[in-house]
């Protein structure tokens, strides 16, 4: 197994930064992971246990250990930090991440400003995070992960509930990567036709699923790991494809799909009819107020 590229950043070495950085080392991608955390010790032992499961494998990815700011060289960074901290909040519940994970977000940004290389940020409240690690640093690729794991489990439920085939399945999640996602009902498709989509039960587990996993295992982990991998096959060129992820637009951040070839994104959002476009405006304006609160407080 070759690597398709050199190497490849992971920031945290939590639950989501284990299962990301062993993802991307039975995955075969980058020839070297580099793992960074709050602690070096922590980044060290990380990446001791990944450099068991490399030589268990076969694996060509080479695991280390470093300071965030010896990740300059690597072709992309994923964020997966998170601060130590208990969320209360029994709604909104990524919303509740927001002031404990800003700080880290501005130490990690700081660290790696004028970063050329493609940024993914894992950490909630997602949609604020990435935004907030682009105008810090100034990076130019920075992305978020979370609307496109919303995608999955759109399509994974849908096939389950019309009996077909997820990968049947064409269609969207966007906006926040919370309370106030937008299901692409009106566009969806089976098999390249309109299909019905029952929104409540829909609706119901997007809402309900990630709370399962996290009482059930502590927290979704595995999910985000494969989301992330999707996207980094996408912004690194080495497929195309389409990816729901948090980026600029207009104004705003938010969730929307984005199409890349040979590594370029171009936006390209589904029509949307006239309940889901007073949805994704009312989404905007959530993640603008809510950003704007974070930036003064």
């Amino acid at each position: 197994m070759t690597p398709a590229v050199g190497a490849i950043g992971v920031i945290g070495a939590g639950a989501v930064g284990q299962t990301v950085a062993a993802t991307l080392v039975a995955s075969g991608l980058p020839g070297r992971l580099l793992v960074a955390s709050r602690l070096l010790d922590q980044a060290r032992a990380l990446v001791a246990d990944l450099d068991d499961m490399r030589q268990a494998t076969g694996s060509p990815v080479y695991p280390e250990a470093c300071q965030a700011a010896g990740l300059a060289d690597c072709a992309a960074v994923v964020v997966a930090a998170r601060a130590a901290f208990t969320n209360t909040q029994a709604t909104d519940v990524r919303m509740g991440g927001a002031a404990a994970n800003a700080p880290a977000v501005v130490t990690l940004a700081t660290a790696l400003r004028g970063y050329p290389g493609t940024v993914l940020v894992v950490t909630n409240p997602v949609d604020l995070m990435s935004r907030l690690f682009a105008e810090i640093s100034g990076c130019r690729r920075v992305y978020g992960i979370g609307s496109n794991l919303d995608s999955a489990r759109y399509r994974l439920t849908l096939g389950r509930l019309l009996d077909v085939p997820p990968a049947a399945v064409h269609g969207h999640v966007i906006g926040e990567h919370g309370d106030q996602a937008v299901v692409c009902a009106s566009t969806t498709t089976v098999n390249g036709s309109p299909a019905p989509v029952p929104l409540a039960e829909v609706r119901a587990e997007l809402r309900t699923r990630p709370g399962r996993i996290s009482h059930g295992v502590g927290r979704t982990r595995s999910g985000p790991a494969g989301a992330v991998l999707s996207a980094l096959r996408k912004v690194l060129a080495l497929d195309d494809g389409t990816e729901e992820l948090s980026a600029r637009h207009g104004a705003d951040w938010l969730g929307i799909p984005l199409q890349f070839t040979s590594g370029q994104p171009v936006a390209c959002l589904p029509d949307l009819d006239a309940d889901e476009q007073a949805q994704l405006s009312a989404a905007s304006t959530k993640l603008r107020a809510a950003y704007q609160a974070l930036r003064t407080s």
